[in-house]
């Protein structure tokens, strides 16, 4: 049994489970070497992106639907109709035997035989798929609002980039020579890594690097990143010399670990969406609010299988909070961006129309496909 095909069966079903794959990849996969870790991690994620594709496709051989398989055994046909349809350089038999393998070591020996004979006779890729949202790869709910905001085309194009990893972009600060292969990005500091990030580079995709100039920052300025884990928005942030910057986050694990220099920032544990322990005296706050994530969707792509549209109400209530709670400490005159990605108006216009004392306008709307990375939306609001 391959140890790349085991690590993202197991990473897979505790998916199924309710985990997130972004930290579990790298737990099951430290001990892997590199070729079998980035298979273990092309596997995982691409049945995640792939899904919808993948049960059309077993669902075409499968006696009964996918959904009500045992989840061993719909991921073990999932894991085996990637590689078929989608891996050019695994041989067939090794992907049909080793899912099989996969079933009966999870003790479901009796499902042996029916994933051997769905895999064996899955389909080819068809020249056209049966609708729009499996030739995407994308719940219809999700698709169909996306289509009434953005039209189509743009839609469409969101949706087929988070079918492909996203590319590699870094930080380089200012003062530091940018090693040789990389790409300048458009924005200042920021650059594609077509080979990977080089050593001692933060990896930091190009909407996120998008945010942090918003703020207009300056020497002497009081600066409050209150959603700031892990880090990478502050570190920008501090770019600027002589800014006091302070950090905060919920969780005490999360502001430990920033990847912030210790001495550069100061860290506060509290929870954003309560009144804060500061008076109005920030020239500058991030707010980078927690949020459903959907502009992140090659990234995170279980995101798309697990949002409902509740679940879009309930971030939007936690945004108003944390939004309310930091202009409380915004000096008059000050500035403050609030971020999310996500790309539904619940989080973002809706949230912000509650907000009538300070002025607002959407500054920043980034579609994957349309433009590189992530999507990002933010805005600028003065008091």
């Amino acid at each position: 049994m391959s140890p790349s095909r085991r690590a993202a069966f197991e990473v897979l079903l505790a998916v199924e489970a309710g985990a997130l794959s972004s930290p579990l990849l790298p737990e099951r996969t430290a001990r892997l070497d590199t070729r079998d870790a980035g298979l273990a991690t092309e596997l995982a994620l691409g049945v995640l992106r792939r899904r919808a594709q993948l049960h059309w496709l077993i669902g075409e051989r499968a006696a009964r639907p996918v959904t009500t398989l045992d989840p061993a055994v719909r991921v073990a046909l999932e894991l085996g109709a990637y590689q078929l349809r989608f891996l050019d350089r695994i041989p067939a038999h090794a992907a049909v035997d080793e899912s099989v393998e996969l079933v009966k070591r999870a003790g479901i020996r009796p499902a042996a035989g029916f994933v051997n004979a769905v895999l064996r006779r899955l389909p080819r890729l068809p020249a056209a798929w049966p609708s729009e949202d499996v030739r995407v790869s994308m719940p219809v709910w999700l698709l169909d609002r996306w289509i009434r905001q953005f039209g189509a085309e743009a839609a469409l194009a969101a949706a087929e980039a988070a079918l492909t990893a996203p590319p590699a972009y870094v930080r380089v600060p200012p003062g530091i020579e940018p090693p040789e292969g990389l790409e300048p990005a458009g924005i200042p500091g920021c650059y594609l890594a077509p080979a990977g990030a080089p050593a001692g580079l933060r990896i930091m995709d190009i909407g996120s690097q998008a945010i942090v100039p918003l703020l207009d920052l300056r020497p002497g300025h009081r600066f409050l990143d209150l959603c700031a884990a892990p880090g990478n928005k502050t570190a920008v942030a501090i770019e600027t010399p002589g800014i006091r910057a302070v950090a905060c986050d919920a969780s005490p694990r999360r502001l430990q670990d920033l990847l912030l220099p210790p001495d550069a920032v100061a860290r506060v544990q509290l929870d954003a969406a309560r009144p804060l322990p500061f008076g109005p005296v920030f020239d500058r706050i991030l707010v980078d609010a927690p949020c459903s994530g959907t502009g992140t969707l090659a990234r995170h792509p279980e995101i798309k299988w697990r949002l409902t549209p509740q679940d879009l109400t309930r971030h939007a209530a936690r945004q108003r909070a944390i939004l309310r709670s930091a202009l409380a400490c915004l000096r008059p005159g000050g500035l403050l961006v609030y971020a999310t990605c996500s790309l539904e108006p619940e989080e973002n216009e809706q949230v912000l129309a509650a907000f009538t004392q300070a002025s607002a306008a959407r500054v920043l709307l980034r579609l994957p496909g349309r433009d590189p990375g992530d999507g990002f939306q933010a805005a600028i609001l003065r008091r």
